[in-house]
């Protein structure tokens, strides 16, 4: 049973590598911006040294993390997830797989680790980048610890993860690809930050997803809504609450659609 479901959790790994206008979009959203965020504070350091400070150091893996885990790494995850959730559909495989006899249920869930399995391979790859950055344009800044290193490591995961499988759910449930990847960007990067700041709403705003996220950040996230403080395990029921109410809503829809 676990060998096939391995070999099904490869099958969609396999399928998300062989879609390269998503694999390349993927690779540019998540470390494009890393790299022209270094080149560029470098480049201003080497020519006005006394009015813009070195590109590394602590300060510069900040800003990295900032980068890559609120802005442009959960867009990269949102277009990974999507392609993992309706993939099959858009493709018109879907009545085939069917065919086979495999368990609705079982095709949905080998798409979740698959489409982890790739996000996480791209954000250590982003990671890398941030690291490289810190120390190779530290210039005497001082550098970040140990912990901070394995705290921003586990954060860049996280919160990229969890946009993934919701993603995946979300986009499962749609079946459509536009739809989703729309409806997803939108809520997460544009509307939650919005309503975070909204101070009259109150301890509603404990329910966003990209708050939940925060609540872990290592480091001081700027406006996207850091005065919203919950407890560490109100923060796991809402991360918790969000992954399993949209992989509930995606297997259900996966199990009943049509062949």
């Amino acid at each position: 049973m676990t060998a096939l479901a391995l070999r099904m959790v490869d099958a969609d790994l396999l399928k998300l590598r062989k879609k390269r206008g998503t694999l390349i979009w993927v690779l540019v959203l998540a470390l494009a911006p890393v790299l022209i965020l270094y080149v560029v504070k470098a480049l201003q350091h080497s020519s006005t040294p006394l009015r813009h400070g070195p590109a590394g150091g602590t300060p510069g893996m900040i800003d990295g993390l900032r980068l890559l885990c609120l802005f442009f790494g959960p867009l990269a995850a949102v277009l990974i997830g999507v392609e993992a959730g309706t993939g099959d559909a858009s493709a018109g495989v879907w009545r085939d797989l069917v065919v086979t006899g495999r368990s609705r249920v079982a095709l949905f869930a080998s798409r979740i680790p698959a489409a982890l399995a790739l996000c996480w391979t791209v954000m250590l790859v982003g990671y890398g980048l941030i690291l490289l950055g810190t120390y190779l344009f530290a210039d005497g800044l001082p550098m970040p610890d140990a912990a901070l290193i394995v705290n921003g490591l586990l954060f860049t995961l996280m919160a990229t993860g969890v946009v993934c499988a919701v993603a995946v759910g979300f986009a499962s449930l749609t079946t459509s690809k536009p739809a989703s990847v729309t409806a997803l960007i939108g809520w997460q990067l544009v509307a939650s930050p919005l309503l975070a700041n909204i101070g009259s709403l109150g301890s509603a705003r404990d329910a966003l997803l990209s708050q939940a996220v925060v609540h872990f950040s290592p480091v001081r996230v700027g406006d996207r809504g850091a005065d919203v403080t919950m407890a560490q395990g109100t923060a796991l029921l809402v991360l918790a609450a969000w992954l399993l109410v949209f992989a509930g809503l995606g297997a259900w829809r996966t199990r009943t659609m049509d062949a």
